[in-house]
This record gives C-alpha cells, sequence and structure tokens, in this order.
C-alpha cells in the first residue's frame, strides 16, 4: 500500500492498495452522469485513475471498512460510496473509517463484472488478487468491521435488496445483518457457516479470518444506475455506521 497523502478537501488520508487497477472512471458514462462535481471527487476519481483509492476518516477504534465496485458493472454502490464520503468527511466521527469506494477502477471504467479475467468476489482467497490485497490489508489494519456493498438486478441471485451475513465463526456478521434490515427495507439472507455457499467472496474471507463481515445489495440493473439504488445504498451503508455509532 502507498500513503498518498492527508488532504483538507476529503479530511482524511489518501492511499492506494493497488496500482495495478486504475482506470478512468468518468469514461463509464452511466456513473459519471451520477457523481456530483466537488473537489473531493475529483481528487478520488485521480487517484483512481492511478489504482484502487483508500480514504481514511476519523480515528481510534472502532475501525471499520466499506467497501465497493468489486464488481465494476455494480454502479450504485460506487455513486453511494462517494455521497456518503461528502456527507462525513468534515463530521466528528467515533472511530475510524476506510472507504474504497473504487475496488478496481479499471472494472469499473469498462463497466465490467470481472477485471483482468477475474470476478473479484470469488478470489478473495487468490494470492495476488485485488480483494485478496484489501483482504489482507484488513488484517493489517486490524479492522472490527466490514462491509462489501453490490447491486443485483431482478431475476437474478439474490434478485432482491438484501444483506448477506453468517453466524459462524463470527456472530458479529449476523448481528450487523440484523441491524441493518432491521432499519432498512433490505432482507436478511444468513448462512449458518462463512464460506459454505461460495468460495472465495471478500465477505466470507473476511468472517473466515475472524473479522465480522456482511455483503448489502441494492437492485439495480447491471451497468445501469436504476432510479433511487444509489439512495438505497447509501441507507445501507448508513445504518452500518450507526451500528456502530460511529456518526455522532
Amino acid at each position: 500500500m502507498a500513503f498518498v497523502g492527508e488532504n483538507e478537501d476529503l479530511g482524511g488520508k489518501l492511499s492506494l492498495i493497488s496500482t495495478k487497477s486504475g482506470g478512468n472512471i468518468l469514461e463509464n458514462k452511466n456513473i459519471s452522469k451520477n457523481i456530483s462535481k466537488s473537489e473531493g471527487n475529483d481528487l478520488i476519481l485521480r487517484l483512481a485513475a492511478r489504482g484502487t483509492p483508500l480514504i481514511e476518516l476519523g480515528k481510534g477504534y472502532p475501525k471499520v471498512m466499506i467497501v465497493s465496485g468489486v464488481h465494476g458493472n455494480e454502479l450504485p454502490p460506487q455513486i453511494a460510496a462517494l455521497n456518503l464520503l461528502e456527507k462525513i468527511q468534515h463530521c466528528k466521527l467515533r472511530g475510524t473509517v476506510y472507504m474504497i469506494p473504487f475496488a478496481a477502477p479499471g472494472a469499473t471504467m469498462k463497466n465490467s463484472r470481472w477485471f483482468n479475467g477475474l470476478d473479484l468476489n470469488r478470489s478473495s482467497s487468490s494470492k495476488g488478487s485485488i480483494t485478496n490485497n484489501i483482504v489482507q490489508l484488513i488484517q493489517m489494519l486490524n479492522v472490527d468491521a466490514v462491509a462489501d456493498f453490490h447491486s443485483t438486478k431482478l431475476c437474478s441471485n439474490p434478485g432482491k435488496e438484501s444483506v448477506f451475513c453468517s453466524k459462524n465463526p463470527c456472530p458479529q456478521s449476523h448481528e450487523m445483518g440484523i441491524y441493518i434490515t432491521e432499519n432498512t427495507s433490505s432482507e436478511l439472507i444468513c448462512y449458518s457457516t462463512a464460506g459454505s455457499m461460495y468460495n472465495g467472496a471478500l465477505e466470507d474471507e473476511c468472517n473466515i479470518k475472524g473479522i465480522p463481515a456482511i455483503t448489502c445489495e441494492v437492485v439495480s440493473e447491471n451497468g445501469e444506475v436504476t432510479v433511487g439504488s444509489p439512495e438505497r445504498s447509501y441507507l445501507q451503508m448508513q445504518s452500518y455506521l450507526e451500528h456502530f455509532k460511529i456518526l455522532r
């Protein structure tokens, strides 16, 4: 990870997790027209052109992480992440928030689910993948909890606004899922054991390693921004932070 610096416009620290994943986000017209113009957003977009950006806000504990863009063509959470950053960047936070608004900017640029031939949400256990790098970073930073934000089209899996979690080995994953579904319109999808349904999902790899994690989904067509979907994803992110009483 390369430290880039601190920035007053964002009120936090900037780093690059990977320098092999960069892309021009604005080439994706379906996302660029939904991103507000601001100095903070411009800075993040410039950083994303160089690789996977990490923004650190606040200090102390709890330490939580928000990830979006693991699938580059799932646009609402990536828009929501920028909107949330604008909202909280100058707030007094209780603890530390790490945000990765674009996990694979090169995939977002191309409006693609895949990056370098990989489904990044099936390769978090594969050394050298971006999501594996993120898992290692999470461990290095001693992050207390992780939330990975996605979107799903109708008639797919899950095809509905939902929160994935598991009860074992991290019961806190289930607790986070319950809180968010009770405070949003999301449905709870809970498995007994992390990794029992999929291999290499970011959420599961974190839970397996003892770091409580969830996956949140909102409904939107792949590669598009269905009306209201960024707002739904934003509410999930906000609820996640409220669970930890991050926002004062």
